[in-house]
């Protein structure tokens, strides 16, 4: 959405195309537990449940700017080859 670096500001409507950003997985891990109480008056009907949700912690490494020099070229597919069977 914005690239900022000093007096650069480049701005997107809403991203920015061909940024990027590199980041590195620092592992997997669990949040905290939260606790779900249901309950109705009058009925004695409770129940206590937990949750605690799976997360992958990154870290930023780059944000790379959009035809800056360390980006890394597109990929182009290669051609196909026709191979016969009389060996030419």
């Amino acid at each position: 959405m914005l690239i900022a670096d000093g007096d650069n500001i480049i701005t997107g409507k809403p991203l920015i195309d061909g940024a990027k950003v590199l980041a590195t997985s620092q592992g997997e891990g669990r949040g905290e537990k939260i606790v779900v109480f249901k309950y109705k008056p009058k009925t004695r009907y409770r129940k206590k449940t937990g949750h605690r949700q799976h997360y992958t912690r990154l870290s930023i490494d780059k944000v790379v700017i959009p035809g800056a020099a360390g980006e890394k070229p597109k990929r182009t597919r290669r051609k196909k080859t026709e191979v016969t069977t009389d060996g030419t």
